[in-house]
């Protein structure tokens, strides 16, 4: 797909890539990584098109389309749905076509009717060749996969947030089924769930994807290559992001055991030439010049091993306490609150206690700031109590905390906010990789990373027993939050914290309280400890639903008066098991009128009707006759359901699902079987 053979990229006097070569193949999920002005932007734009080498090639395939998520176009006053419609533009074309001669068709006489009929049906051949009955579950897949309600397709694109730009741009990148995707962070602004699903949708998808990531989980779940760019150049490692790690630190101690050799060998020659020079002053013999002169001219034309960095300079954090608190942290008893008719919190009960470490989960707009904010004393619960507890110093660090706007230094910022002189403040500010005139840059121009380096240089400063961090590791580079991770670990207090970053999570949580919908609950472990738990809370949810459906249908019909299970050709028990226990699928009825399922749930399914029983025992009694047509309408309502499965399981838009897909086989297989037991009652009935 991409090919790049000796790249060299100047800015200025400023050599940014040198000698860049790479291969990227059809369908290669690739990571592209390095540390902040390694280079990866730069690459980016090379591999798009959107500027040319100073020095090599790179090539693309020929006709390959390229999909670029790196800034938000201006899609102008265009609403969220017609930007994403646009995706589709000629295919809609083609529908509008159809339309224009269904109209002159209605009126046309039979000569032009047949030239007609044949454009018609040669359009809505190429209409259904390009996907265009599939165009509205496509859209509807990817928004709910990446968190665009449907509230928000009304709106004008350009009222959207920053964040809400970048997901209707990538959701009409995903769209588009571009041949080659170059994706620059595109977790984000996601929340966990979003970036789950796009997880899903990379792994399946057939398109050659090159992604800029700092997510660690991300990459693990999605990449199977790596490409590091460092120095300006570019190693290739041709495995996963957790394999990358382990094969990365082994090139290192590998280069670092050849630049020692090669340099035990140097120090060598060296030495035998300044020997020989030596000698052939004292005997006055121009052999051992020429010697010399030839052993210098090997010297210079050796390859020199670059002695490799095993450690990268990173934020030096160390994170004290200025003494404990008490065991309860913070206490939050029936704590509630509301912003108009949408809960924050109800009845919310959770207990933080000291040296504890729990990371705060759930979707955007959950309410995570607000239960900080609280805490802060910033906003007040509209009732409840929340209280923190004795000797508690909070340390915070914000989440969207802008830089101040006037023109302080970075070095006057730090010495205000850390109360210190200015040569011990230019020391801690070095620790952050604040060197030499980066000291004297104005706050305001900061970029993201080096924002939160110099916050996080003023919390370390402050000495907190209670960390309160709104996503920490947003706008760090990898080093910069494995550095926090393991301050973190070290520290002594106690930590709430608010993160996306399921690594980070993975990483430093004991406990992860879980906000949703306006419930706290509570998980131990990590973020995998809680997905799991909650995957198996929403298989139990599903479960107890097709109980409760399969209780509350046979509770409707054992009411209506007449038995349901109709007797067989002369009132055989048989007959009646055909339609009650094995016309359910596994599920077996008792006299009692209460159902005992077996075997999978079968969501939404309709049950046969419940036999009826003359007693609270399980002898089942005899039960009349049915009237055929009510079995008749009984089997078409069936039948309506199970074509409505058909479709859904045989709709591409669902094809990434694979456990919803699972559920409705079974549902469809389940009818299935209802609809022959149903069907075989009928025949019987019919032929008495």
């Amino acid at each position: 797909m991409i090919n790049c053979y000796q790249v060299k990229k100047f800015y200025g006097a400023e050599e940014v890539l040198s000698e860049v070569s790479l291969d990227i193949y059809e369908g290669e999920k690739v990571g592209l990584l390095g540390g902040n002005g390694a280079g990866k932007s730069t690459l980016f734009r090379l591999l798009s098109g959107a500027e040319k080498p100073d020095e090599g090639t790179v090539s693309l395939r020929r006709g390959a389309g390229v999909g670029v998520l790196d800034q938000i176009p201006d899609y102008g006053d265009r609403s969220v749905e017609e930007v994403l419609l646009g995706v589709f533009e000629r295919t809609l074309d083609l529908q509008t076509r159809l339309r224009e001669l269904e109209m002159q068709m209605s009126d046309a006489d039979a000569g032009r009717l047949e030239r007609l009929l044949r454009e018609y049906g040669e359009a809505q051949e190429t209409f259904e060749r390009a996907g265009g009955y599939e165009i509205p579950s496509k859209i509807d897949a990817v928004a709910s996969g990446l968190g665009i309600p449907g509230s928000q397709r009304r709106r004008p694109f350009s009222e959207l947030s920053g964040g809400e730009k970048t997901k209707v741009a990538l959701a009409a990148l995903l769209l588009g089924e571009a041949d080659l995707l170059l994706l620059d962070e595109p977790t984000n602004h996601l929340d966990m769930e979003a970036s789950a699903w796009l997880e899903s949708f990379i792994r399946d998808s057939a398109a050659t994807i090159v992604v800029v990531s700092h997510d660690r989980y991300f990459l693990t779940q999605t990449v199977e290559k790596v490409i590091e760019l460092e120095d300006g150049e570019a190693t290739v490692y041709p495995c996963g992001y957790t394999k990358y790690r382990e094969e990365k630190e082994a090139r290192l101690l590998r280069q670092f055991a050849e630049y020692k050799e090669q340099q035990k060998v140097i120090k060598q020659m060296k030495e035998a030439i300044k020997r020989l020079i030596e000698w052939g002053k004292q005997g006055d013999n121009p052999k051992f010049f020429r010697k010399a002169a030839s052993m210098q001219k090997v010297l210079d034309r050796m390859e020199k091993v670059k002695r490799p960095v095993l450690e990268k300079t990173a934020i030096g954090l160390a994170l004290e306490t200025d003494g404990r608190t008490g065991e309860e942290v913070l206490v939050l008893e029936g704590v509630s609150k509301s912003f108009g008719s949408r809960a924050v919190l109800e009845q919310a009960d959770a207990l933080l206690r000291y040296g504890e470490q729990t990371v705060l989960v759930g979707g955007n707009g959950a309410g995570k700031t607000t239960l900080m904010r609280m805490v802060l004393g910033l906003e007040s619960p509209d009732a409840g109590e929340l209280r923190l507890g004795s000797r508690v110093r909070i340390g915070y660090l914000a989440q969207e905390e802008a830089p101040p706007a006037d023109r302080t230094s970075v070095l006057d910022y730090y010495k205000e906010q850390a109360a210190m002189e200015e040569g011990e403040a230019r020391g801690r500010l070095a620790k952050f990789l604040f060197y030499g005139k980066d000291v004297f840059k104005p706050v305001a121009g900061l970029s993201g990373g080096e924002w939160s380096r110099l916050r996080l240089a003023v919390l370390m400063r402050q000495k907190p027993n209670l960390l309160l961090l709104d996503e920490p590791t947003n706008h760090l580079d990898i080093a910069s939050r494995e550095a926090l991770e393991e301050a973190l670990e070290e520290y002594d207090g106690t930590i709430l914290a608010v993160s996306h970053d399921r690594f980070f999570i993975n990483r430093i949580a004991r406990r992860v309280w879980a906000l949703e919908g306006g419930a706290l609950g509570s998980t131990l472990g990590g973020y995998d400890d809680y997905r799991a738990e909650r995957q198996k809370a929403e298989r139990r949810s599903a479960g107890d639903m097709d109980a409760g459906n399969v209780k509350q249908a046979a509770g409707s019909r054992s009411g209506q008066g007449a038995s349901a299970v109709p007797a067989g050709p002369k009132g055989s028990a048989g007959a009646a098991d055909a339609s009650g226990e094995a016309g359910r699928g596994g599920e077996r009825v008792h006299g009692s009128g209460a159902a005992e399922t077996h075997g999978p749930p079968r969501a939404g399914a309709k049950p046969g009707r419940e036999a009826a029983s003359s007693g609270g025992g399980r002898t089942r009694a005899a039960a009349p006759r049915r009237d055929p047509a009510k079995l008749e309408r009984e089997i078409a309502e069936l039948e309506v359901r199970a074509a409505e499965l058909g479709e859904a399981l045989a709709d591409p838009a669902h094809a990434l699902d694979a456990q919803r897909l699972s559920e409705w086989l079974a549902e469809k297989e389940a009818l299935d079987a209802q609809i022959d037991a149903l069907t075989e009652a009928w025949m019987a009935l019919a032929d008495v």
